[in-house]
């Protein structure tokens, strides 16, 4: 794993000493350096960055301010001569907090923290997208199809029929809906007929009890109605 950086910092001796650490580490890439958080800003937008090492007093906008508005995919090191703002810094989710003048020894124990942070981020991600996987079987195979591309789930006599947002032909299967629907995380998937199961979160627009997905028309049967207006009264404003 290879982690986009940047540098920003007003003192141009703190940088040219930060530049010069980055060719020993090879799981970092410098993208950039800046004066300010202002001129970082306009091409943060543009790049890929994971890493910024940031020093927390700066002209205009301070570290600390810059971190508060930064996406949550980037990652901040800051690095200072003032003690007095690690409990500040570590309030904005700062990854690490290391002193001037830097040793190598503390930019690479930062960074190193941080790539362990990726990591395991990386790996909760697989964690979760794997969670959230349906596998059944179809004509012989068996099939994966992620829980974020189901619409509805219409059950047919011993088969079920997987509809998704894909734009192909459902997927059929030899399942029973009471036993899906148990498997299937709620109330994202809620069960409002016996013959139907839909994905809640795929909900655009409900008529008069009948869930809407393009011209399919699902109704709602009256004893899952109650579900349904639970679901609807929790996330109403």
């Amino acid at each position: 794993m290879t982690l986009n950086c940047i540098i920003i910092d007003s003192e141009a001796q703190a940088v040219e000493r930060l530049k010069g650490f980055f060719p020993k580490v090879n799981f970092l890439n410098l993208v950039g350096t800046y004066g300010g958080a202002i001129e970082a800003m306009k091409h943060i937008r543009q790049s890929n960055i994971d890493l910024i090492f940031m020093d927390v007093k700066m002209p205009e906008l301070s570290g600390i301010e810059f971190a508060r508005i930064l996406p949550a995919n980037i990652k901040v090191v800051f690095t200072t001569q003032h003690e007095q703002y690690a409990v500040q810094s570590y309030r904005v989710n700062a990854l690490d907090y290391i002193l001037k003048p830097i040793s190598f020894e503390d930019f690479f124990a930062a960074a190193s923290k941080a790539l362990n942070w990726f990591i395991h981020d990386a790996q909760e991600k697989c964690v979760n997208e794997i969670d959230r996987l349906l596998f059944v079987k179809s004509d012989y195979k068996t099939l994966s199809i992620k829980y974020d591309d189901i619409l509805y789930i219409e059950g047919v006599k011993d088969y079920v029929k997987i509809y998704t947002d894909k734009g192909e032909k459902p997927i059929m299967s030899l399942l029973n809906m009471k036993k899906l629907d148990e498997h299937l995380p709620s109330p994202e998937f809620l069960r409002i007929h016996r013959s139907f199961i839909v994905n809640m979160s795929k909900v655009t627009l409900i008529d008069r009890f009948r869930i809407v997905f393009g011209d399919v028309f699902i109704p709602v049967s009256d004893s899952y109605k109650p579900a349904i207006m639970r679901f609807l009264e929790e996330r109403s404003v």
